[in-house]
């Protein structure tokens, strides 16, 4: 019989640890190229006559609404899949990200892209309930099931609303069929350990509250959990650690670590109705 044993080495700095751009070759132009990508995408849906993006035909002109997007694809909906951004829940918006809507409008679903208060003007509960707000909003647009999805801070946000304390109805809380974080935060405890805890107000009441690992999920929903080879290794637990935490308990719960991919970089699938994971996220729907 052979013992093997393994381990992680401490870590020292873990700011460091959860930084990306400063470990990404070429990483400080990706929120530029996003933007202008984003822009050039809404620009070829108005030259198309497409639905110019904005949440006026949802929201009305409710000012904490103005900045969600929300798409429809030709024809009746298929569903509606839910793009929630990343930032470290102090940077970007809905405009940054609007191309990533394009895999899934090609596929016949609608789309939503919400928006939410940011840090440190607004802690993590207003967050994940503003976003619950809006969901519920679209989701009494369209019918059929709903994709969740979300990037990095956008993931943990994700997460949080297919826990079985969701802030989202009943009723749309049975309808999210799937749940795919991409490269998200699931147990907040280890940011406490970094210079974001004031600006996020990470005491320990809402790591508690706030952090999907100490929750159950809803059964009705699959997990899969989707993060890049090329992660920081702490992206890369934290998706392991929900995966364990949770097997079992939703339908399925998936991780898939890609091939190549780093934290900026790793949701351009979902521009591309192909690629695997945007396939991963509407597949079977």
């Amino acid at each position: 019989m052979s013992i093997g044993q393994t381990g992680v080495a401490q870590i020292a700095d873990w700011d460091d640890a959860y930084a990306n751009i400063a470990h990404i070759p070429g990483g400080a132009g990706f929120p530029d190229a996003w933007a202008q990508t984003a822009a050039e995408f809404r620009d070829r849906l108005r030259a198309a006559g497409g639905q110019p993006p904005g949440p006026r035909d949802i929201f009305g002109q409710k000012k904490e609404h103005r900045d969600a997007e929300f798409y429809l694809p030709e024809g009746k909906p298929r569903g509606l899949m839910v793009f929630i951004h990343g930032g470290y829940w102090m940077k970007f918006g809905p405009s940054w990200f609007s191309h990533l809507a394009a895999g899934a409008l090609a596929r016949g679903w609608a789309v939503l892209l919400p928006s939410y208060p940011l840090a440190p003007s607004a802690g993590l509960r207003e967050m994940r309930d503003r976003i619950a707000a809006q969901v519920a909003a679209a989701a009494g647009e369209v019918s059929g099931p709903i994709a969740l999805c979300g990037h990095s801070a956008g993931g943990h946000l994700a997460a949080r609303l297919v826990c079985e304390d969701s802030p989202l109805p009943a009723p749309v809380l049975a309808r999210v069929a799937r749940c795919l974080p991409i490269s998200g935060l699931f147990d907040l405890r280890p940011l406490q350990l970094t210079a974001m805890r004031s600006d996020l107000g990470l005491d320990d009441a809402v790591v508690r509250a706030e952090s999907p690992l100490f929750h159950l999920p809803a059964a009705g929903c699959e997990l899969h959990l989707w993060v890049g080879g090329d992660e920081r290794p702490v992206f890369i637990r934290q998706s392991q650690l929900l995966q364990a935490a949770w097997a079992g308990i939703p339908r399925r719960a998936t991780l898939t670590v890609e091939p190549g991919r780093h934290h900026l970089n790793v949701i351009a699938g979902l521009a591309d109705p192909a690629h695997p994971l945007t396939e991963a996220l509407l597949g079977g729907l």
